[in-house]
C-alpha cells in the first residue's frame, strides 16, 4: 500500500463523514466486533478501507489514534480470526493490505479491503452464508437477501455458467422458427464454409449451447441460453425460463426525460413481434446507430461506411445482453437521448470497475449467449469488447464512457456521451497556454486541465462529478500534473485546491495576439493542435485593452437582471477564463458588487454570477 496516497484518502475525509468505500472504527476497547461486518460488504462490492483510530461524536469523526501496543494486538487478532471459519470464511488480505500510518500525530491502523474475486463471493461472516453476508451502499452496510446470496453463489460457479441451466418441459414448438432461420443466413455470411451451416436445427443448437446432454444425469433439453436468443415470447416468460424478461429500447426527443417529455420510439415485447434476444438486437441496433457519424472512407477502392464508433456501439449492445443476469427482477433497458445513451443491465459487474476499463479480462455471465453472437461474426470473446467501446468513443472525441453500478436490484449501467470531450473554447485555452504538446494528453489529463484553464481552482470533490473515474485515480492524477508542473495546490487533505501557475498563466496573457487566436480556432476545427507563429511582437500586436475599472463596469452591465458563467463573462470582454476570474469576478464577489448562483459553493461546476442588488 502506497503511504502516500494512503495518506491522501484519509486526509480527505477526516471531520467530514463516511463514504461508500471508508468506514472510520475508534478502536478503543478492543478489536471492533462490527468490522468484520464492513469487511464482508466491502468484499462483495468494490472495496475499501477501514480505518481504526477514529472516534464519531455527533456525526463529526475525530482522530485519536492507537497506542503501538492496541496497533500490535489488533493485527495479531486480525489474522488469527481470519483464518477463523466461525469468523469469516474467506481472508482475502495480504500484509501489504495493513498499514500502520501517522496522521497529524496519530497512529491509525488502515485496512484496505479489495474487492473479493467473482470465485471468492460471497464472502460472509460466521457460518452461514443467508445470515452473515454483507453488501456496501451510500447508506453503510446491509445484510443481503437470500436471493442476492444465491446469485453470488451463482456467478461463483464458473464451470456452470448461468444459461446453460436445462428447461424442463421445453419443446422445438418454444422456439420461433424465423429468428433461427435469420441467425442461420447471417452465419453462413460471416462463415460461409463453416461445417455447421449443414446441420439440422438441434445439433446446431447443441453446437451453440441452446440445447444441452447432461452427462450425469442424462437430462437432457433446451438451454437458457437457446429460449433467450430464439425463443418465443411467451414460452421465455414462463416462470421456468426468465419471468422477469423484458428487453426494453426508448427514444427520447430530450436528455431531460421529465415532467410531461415522453419517449417518441419504443422497442418492447407488446405482442407484435417474438421478442427474443436476437429479434431485439436486430431492431435495436440500426436505431442506436442513427444518432452516429457516416464519414465517407475508402479502403483499397472499397467504400466503408462502418466507423469504430458503430464498432463500439455494437460491442455495448451485445455486451448488455450476454452479461445480464437474467434471474434479477429488473429489465434490459436501453435509453436513447439527443446527447447520451444508457443501457442498463440486471446483475452485478463480475469483474472489478478497475478491470473494466482496463480491458482484456474475459469474463462473462452467459458462455452460450457470447457464443451465439460471435458465431455470426458479432461478439468478441478474448476480453476485447470494452476496449472496442473505449477506442470508438476516443476515435470521435467523445466524453468517455462511465461505468455506473447500483443495487437493489443489482444493475450496471453503462452511459454512452454523443458529446466532445471538450468544447471548442476550452480547447483554445488549452492552447493558449500549453501549445501543441496538450494534444498528446491522455482523456483524464485533458480534461482535467482544461477545467483548471476555465475554472479558478479545481478541487478532487468537484472532478468527481465530471471524471467516470474513482476517488483515488483521481488523486493519483492531481499528484502527478503537480510534480509535472502543471498544477499547484493550496490547503490540506479534503480542502486541497489546484489551480495552474501563475507563470504559465502570464505567459499565456503575452501570447494573446490576434494571430494566435486565429492560429488557435483553425487548428481546433480539425482537433489537431499546432503551436502557432511567435514572432510577431507581443507589445505591437496586443489589441488596445479597457483600463481596469471599465472592464469591471462592463462585467456589472453584462450581468445586470441575469446570471453568467465565468466563461460567459470572459468570453464577452475578451480575456481569459483564468485571468478574468482572479482579477475581476473573485475581487468583485467581495467587495458584494457580484454575487454568486450557488453562494454555499465555491467549486460549483456549474457557479454562475450577476450584479449583486444596491
Amino acid at each position: 500500500m502506497e503511504l502516500d496516497y494512503l495518506l491522501d484518502v484519509i486526509n480527505s475525509q477526516i471531520n467530514l463523514r463516511e463514504t461508500i468505500d471508508i468506514e472510520f472504527k475508534k478502536g478503543k476497547g478492543g478489536f471492533p466486533g462490527a468490522f468484520w461486518e464492513t469487511y464482508s460488504a466491502f468484499a462483495n462490492t468494490e472495496g475499501g478501507l477501514i480505518v481504526l483510530g477514529v472516534s464519531e461524536k455527533n456525526g463529526t469523526f475525530n482522530l485519536e489514534g492507537l497506542d503501538e501496543d492496541a496497533i500490535d494486538k489488533y493485527q495479531k487478532d486480525f489474522w488469527s480470526s481470519s483464518h477463523n471459519k466461525n469468523t469469516v470464511n474467506e481472508c482475502i488480505l495480504t500484509d501489504s493490505d495493513i498499514a500502520d500510518v501517522e496522521v497529524l500525530g496519530h497512529r491509525i491502523l488502515v485496512f484496505r479491503i479489495p474487492q473479493a474475486q467473482r470465485t471468492q463471493r460471497p464472502v460472509y461472516c460466521g457460518r452461514d452464508p443467508y445470515n452473515g453476508t454483507y453488501k456496501r451502499n451510500y447508506e453503510g452496510d446491509y445484510k443481503c437477501s437470500k436471493d442476492e446470496v444465491q446469485r453470488m453463489f451463482a456467478d461463483a460457479d464458473v464451470n456452470r455458467p448461468a444459461d446453460c441451466r436445462i428447461l424442463k418441459n421445453f419443446t422445438i414448438d418454444d422456439i420461433d422458427k424465423v429468428s433461427l432461420e435469420q441467425f442461420r443466413r447471417l452465419f453462413s455470411i460471416a462463415k460461409p464454409n463453416h461445417p455447421w451451416i449443414a446441420l439440422d436445427d438441434i445439433e446446431l443448437l447443441t453446437l451453440l449451447g441452446g440445447y444441452r446432454v447432461d452427462r450425469a444425469t442424462r437430462e437432457e433439453g433446451f438451454t437458457l441460453a437457446g429460449l433467450l436468443m430464439f425463443g418465443k415470447s411467451q414460452s421465455i416468460v414462463d416462470p421456468e425460463c426468465a419471468p422477469h424478461f423484458f428487453p426494453d429500447y426508448r427514444l427520447y426527443s430530450s436528455d431531460n426525460p421529465v415532467g410531461n417529455e415522453r419517449w417518441i420510439d419504443r422497442v418492447c415485447p407488446d405482442g407484435t413481434w417474438e421478442a427474443n434476444l436476437f429479434q431485439f438486437y436486430r431492431r435495436v441496433l440500426p436505431k442506436l446507430t442513427t444518432v452516429l457519424p457516416m464519414p465517407f472512407q475508402i479502403d483499397e477502392d472499397t467504400r466503408i461506411d462502418e466507423t469504430s464508433t458503430h464498432i463500439a456501439l455494437r460491442e455495448a449492445l451485445i455486451n448488455l445482453c450476454i452479461h445480464a443476469d437474467y434471474t434479477v427482477n429488473a429489465s434490459l433497458t436501453i435509453s436513447q437521448y439527443p446527447h447520451h445513451i444508457i443501457l442498463s443491465n440486471p446483475g452485478v459487474l463480475l469483474i472489478s470497475r478497475w478491470q473494466y476499463y482496463k480491458g482484456g479480462e474475459s469474463v462473462c455471465r452467459n458462455l452460450s449467449l457470447q457464443k451465439m453472437f460471435t458465431m455470426f461474426g458479432k461478439a468478441e470473446k478474448a476480453g476485447s469488447g470494452v476496449g472496442k467501446i473505449l477506442q470508438g468513443w476516443s476515435d470521435q472525441n467523445w466524453k468517455r464512457p462511465y461505468l455506473r453500478i447500483s443495487n437493489k436490484p443489482d444493475k450496471v449501467e453503462l452511459h454512452l456521451y454523443l458529446e466532445s470531450i471538450l468544447p471548442d473554447e476550452h480547447k483554445q485555452k488549452l492552447f493558449e497556454i500549453f501549445g501543441k504538446d496538450c494534444q498528446h494528453w491522455e482523456p483524464d489529463k485533458l480534461m482535467v486541465m482544461a477545467l483548471a484553464c476555465t475554472s479558478s481552482e479545481i478541487s478532487n470533490e468537484n472532478l468527481q462529478f465530471i471524471l467516470p473515474s474513482h476517488r483515488a485515480d483521481i488523486t493519483e492524477l492531481l499528484r502527478r500534473l503537480k510534480g509535472e508542473g502543471l498544477l499547484e495546490s493550496d490547503g490540506y487533505g479534503r480542502g486541497t485546491r489546484y489551480h495552474i501557475p501563475e507563470h504559465l498563466i502570464h505567459r499565456s496573457a503575452t501570447l494573446q495576439t490576434p494571430e494566435i487566436v486565429h492560429a488557435a480556432k483553425n487548428s481546433m476545427t480539425s482537433d489537431k493542435i499546432a503551436r502557432p507563429n511567435r514572432k510577431t511582437s507581443d507589445e505591437s500586436a496586443r489589441p488596445n485593452r479597457k483600463t481596469h475599472e471599465e472592464t469591471k463596469r462592463a462585467i456589472l452591465g453584462y450581468t445586470s437582471n441575469t446570471y453568467r458563467s465565468a466563461d460567459e463573462i470572459a468570453k464577452h470582454i475578451g480575456m481569459t477564463n483564468t485571468y478574468v476570474i482572479r482579477t475581476f469576478i473573485t475581487p468583485m464577489v467581495k467587495e458584494s458588487k457580484l454575487q454568486k448562483l450557488y453562494p454555499q459553493k465555491s467549486n460549483h461546476p456549474y457557479q454562475k454570477y450577476t450584479k449583486a442588488k444596491e
